[in-house]
């Protein structure tokens, strides 16, 4: 169990009672969220990240209250000079060259639960800077469904949203019931309801704000956004099964088949076996996963364009996932697009498993092609060329261009890779 705050919960079963638990809860232990090694007088975003490259930082801050953060964040803004706030490291690409601007880091690690019933289920408020893991074991310890396939992610909850985090057949739109920001453009804290997010595959409002000037009220905000996250609230039904199992690859992993329920922990645990054997959950012996996770999402197309492509690509219906009712009710279609395998493109445009280029010590994942990572000694330069070599050997075969999943700072600050 995580020992983190958790505050009395108000009005717990006040009209219908407190659940009782439908079969054995076990306790799980969260995994490492990030390998954050920084030190405050001198810090790095090589010491940062999950990359582990980048280069020294101007101005670097950790807050322990929301004063303090938002405090942070204003004069950040007031300077006029860039701002980054970062969770985890593990979705950060920085250049050698040393960043000019604010970082801040959210260590604030609290759970403030408002309800939790039988009938009602759990209302659950996290701050953003609890990493992510340690809030899904504490959800299966306790009971709480939803999160489960979304074991071993690393981060923090406050990147959740931002991404639409998403694994074997789940995503965090499913449990999401708002998020509290602070809002740069307006300079003052509210919430926004899930149905404000505009939750996509893998994007959000929020994170569209980082460079659409639409989004952004007129501007563009960096590599922040314009509305930065303070806390997220969760609902979530109580329940000792998992939700439906939506993955062949961990259907399999448990013996069992697509849309049966299982226990959570055990699911959890194939879960994060089959991360580990893709070198995806953090460990700094294995170099594979030095990286900044899946580098590249899946692409969305329109459904007419797979009749130009090869006939045994993996292809996938796309669902809006924040509409989704009751345990076994299926989120409703979106019409008119496809979601196709990045991997499987990746490795038919000629790009192997461990692939890199000459005298550099970027290189994909030697399991799979998905996630580039540091081979030891690796820098920005290296990792971008390596995503660009990857990106053009795609598009000028299958005319498709990949997009990168990661922010990069590069792209922010008008420098050189």
């Amino acid at each position: 169990m995580a020992d983190f705050p958790i505050a009395p919960v108000a009005n717990a079963g006040a009209a219908c009672g407190p659940w009782e638990p439908d079969g054995e809860l076990v306790n799980v232990t969260p995994v490492p969220s990030n390998r954050i090694k920084v030190n405050p007088e001198a810090p790095t975003f090589a010491d940062l990240t999950t990359l582990g490259v980048g280069g020294t930082i101007e101005k670097y801050l950790e807050v322990s209250t929301e004063a303090d953060f938002l405090q942070a964040i204003k004069e950040a803004d007031e300077s006029q000079q860039p701002l980054y706030v970062i969770g985890g490291g593990s979705n950060t690409v920085a250049p050698a060259q040393h960043f000019p601007g604010t970082v801040i880091r959210d260590l604030r690690q609290e759970m403030d639960v408002e309800h939790d019933s039988a009938c009602g289920g759990v209302s659950v408020r996290v701050t953003a800077g609890l990493p992510w893991d340690d809030f899904v074991a504490h959800a299966i310890s306790n009971g709480w469904m939803g999160v489960e396939a979304l074991s071993g992610i690393p981060g923090t909850v406050g990147a959740a949203p931002v991404q639409n985090i998403g694994a074997y057949g789940q995503e965090v739109a499913e449990t999401l019931a708002s998020v509290r920001v602070y809002d740069r453009l307006e300079q003052r804290a509210h919430q926004l309801a899930l149905s404000d997010l505009e939750l996509e595959y893998r994007n959000s409002l929020l994170k569209r704000s980082l460079s659409d000037p639409k989004v952004g009220g007129g501007r563009v905000w960096g590599p922040t956004g314009r509305w930065i996250v303070l806390e997220v609230g969760f609902q979530m039904r109580h329940a000792t099964l998992s939700a439906p199992i939506r993955y062949e690859q961990l259907a399999q992993a448990m013996d069992a088949k697509v849309g049966d329920r299982v226990p959570a922990h055990e699911l959890r645990q194939a879960v994060l076996e089959i991360r580990r054997r893709k070198g995806m959950v953090l460990d700094d012996q294995d170099r594979d996963t030095w990286s900044a996770g899946s580098f590249f999402t899946n692409p969305v197309i329109p459904t007419e364009k797979l009749a130009e492509l090869p006939d045994d690509l993996p292809h996938y219906d796309v669902y809006d996932r924040a509409l989704a009712t009751g345990i076994k009710g299926r989120a409703p279609k979106v019409k008119g697009v496809q979601k196709v395998s990045a991997a499987w493109l990746i490795q038919h445009a000629g790009f192997e498993p461990g692939f890199a280029l000459e005298g550099s010590q970027a290189a994909l994942n030697s399991r799979h092609t998905l996630a580039i990572t540091n081979q030891g000694g690796a820098n920005a330069t290296q990792v971008w060329d390596l995503a660009e070599h990857v990106i053009a050997g795609v598009e000028d075969k299958f005319g498709i261009k990949l997009e990168p999943e990661p922010v990069c700072l590069n792209n922010f600050l008008g420098e050189q890779k």
